[in-house]
């Protein structure tokens, strides 16, 4: 690690103050100073990068992260990757999504028990590039629940992609498998899918069931997650202490109070993309927009919609992740996330950027130095070509992410002049 300076930038700092022209100075991992104007900033020996006007802002947490979803349609064929073509697809995920600017991911399942935690434990090394990763447990449910695949008199669990458990003594058992291979993250399957033929609505687990998964998690400083549609399911995450609540498509007054009282602790990360591309982007997989309407997904969309709104507008965080790694949402178009939030969700480009930024650093549960530009913070950051605040969709183009910075290193470099020692944007 050495010394940059970046000058001649735009700077989004992810506090919510607008942008302003300024130069940032990195030291090893760490943002040095950050000064206003030009010329503020005089390192000795630092490498110089000319943003050409270009904005600097943090790296973006992806909130919602299935590294090993492999841009299939359905979770069988997922799930039936053989585990040494599915981990070498991981590694390839992890570099698709820091490449595009995504930071900071968190783990929001994996599709076998230790895809997940031997790709972070590789990103951490060094072995491979990728992300700063929260590892996941494979998505724990109950007989008939979703992730469910067994079969009839062919009760296997090599078919399921879930960790199917039945009361708590087995929840307990397979929670403590988890933590034993190291997970950062407890996934719970608290609600239906209706693409799985489960309606949304639907609670399968028991309070017992949960009950048990917290303690466990818990007990070793654990956090854990859940694909929650169902009211009754955000509810359970609420009332049982489910830090991440993954779509909270249905809630009435009751769940919407009890979130908000503890808006502090909990983050919901929608899921959006998935809703959208489902109801009118799937007819290529064989899911027609006739058919997701049946389904339910289009009333799911319309309800989700005004359930996120209420909740935007009560101070709950919403953050980035739209179940990507499917047919119809492929990874690396993450940031499509941001535009729905604006369109949809009635969020300002400022709103949505800082759910992606500050709020990220939270949901990292490293708010204190990440998702900011900021002296002392990590120095995760990217150049972007363009102005997200006036067009937050440029974020969507990867050749408009400029460069982007990892813990003081480079893992997208911009153009080097090298008789200049000078990094030159406007030379690309």
């Amino acid at each position: 690690m050495g010394q940059f300076v970046f000058t001649n930038v735009r700077i989004f700092d992810g506090t919510g103050e607008l942008p302003y022209s300024g130069e940032v100075q990195v030291e090893g991992n760490r943002i040095t100073r950050v000064g206003r104007g030009s010329r503020s900033l005089t390192t000795p020996g630092a490498v110089v990068i000319d943003g050409a006007g270009a904005t600097l802002m943090p790296g973006m947490t992806e909130a919602h992260t299935h590294f090993s979803w492999n841009d299939a349609p359905s979770l069988g064929q997922i799930q039936r990757m053989p585990p040494e073509e599915h981990i070498l697809w991981c590694a390839h995920v992890a570099e698709r999504l820091l490449k595009a600017g995504w930071t900071s991911c968190v783990g929001a399942a994996t599709a076998k028990p230790r895809l997940d935690v031997v790709t972070r434990n590789a990103i951490n090394s060094g072995q491979i590039p990728g992300p700063r990763y929260l590892a996941a447990s494979q998505e724990i449910t109950v007989p008939g629940g979703l992730g469910d695949e067994t079969l009839p008199h062919l009760p296997f669990e090599e078919f399921s992609f879930g960790a199917v458990v039945n009361g708590a003594d087995e929840m307990r058992k397979v929670v403590r498998m988890f933590l034993k291979y190291g997970v950062d993250t407890i996934k719970l399957n608290l609600s239906g899918e209706y693409i799985a033929g489960i309606p949304a609505e639907f609670t399968p687990m028991t309070d017992a069931e949960v009950i048990v998964a917290v303690e466990e998690a818990r007990m070793r400083g654990k956090r854990l997650s859940a694909h929650a549609r169902s009211c009754g399911s955000v509810k359970q995450c609420v009332k049982h202490g489910v830090d991440i609540i993954y779509h909270a498509s249905f809630t009435d007054d009751e769940a919407l109070d009890m979130l908000e009282s503890k808006k502090d602790k909990h983050f919901v990360a929608p899921g959006l993309a998935w809703l959208i591309n489902t109801s009118y982007h799937a007819s290529e997989w064989g899911v027609t927009p006739e058919m997701a309407r049946d389904m339910g997904y289009h009333r799911e969309l319309e309800v989700a919609i005004e359930s996120l709104k209420k909740m935007h507008k009560r101070g709950i965080r919403i953050l980035p992740g739209g179940d990507y790694g499917f047919a119809w949402t492929k990874h690396g178009t993450n940031a499509k996330d941001l535009e729905y939030f604006v369109k949809y969700l009635g969020m300002t480009p400022m709103e949505a950027l800082i759910s992606a930024t500050k709020y990220g650093g939270q949901i990292m549960m490293q708010g204190h130095e990440l998702g900011q530009i900021r002296d002392g913070y990590l120095a995760d950051m990217i150049l972007v070509d363009g102005d997200p605040l006036a067009n937050i969709s440029v974020l969507q183009d990867q050749k408009r992410i400029l460069a982007v910075m990892k813990d003081g290193k480079f893992y997208k470099e911009p153009v080097m002049r090298s008789e200049r020692s000078v990094y030159s944007l406007s030379a690309a």
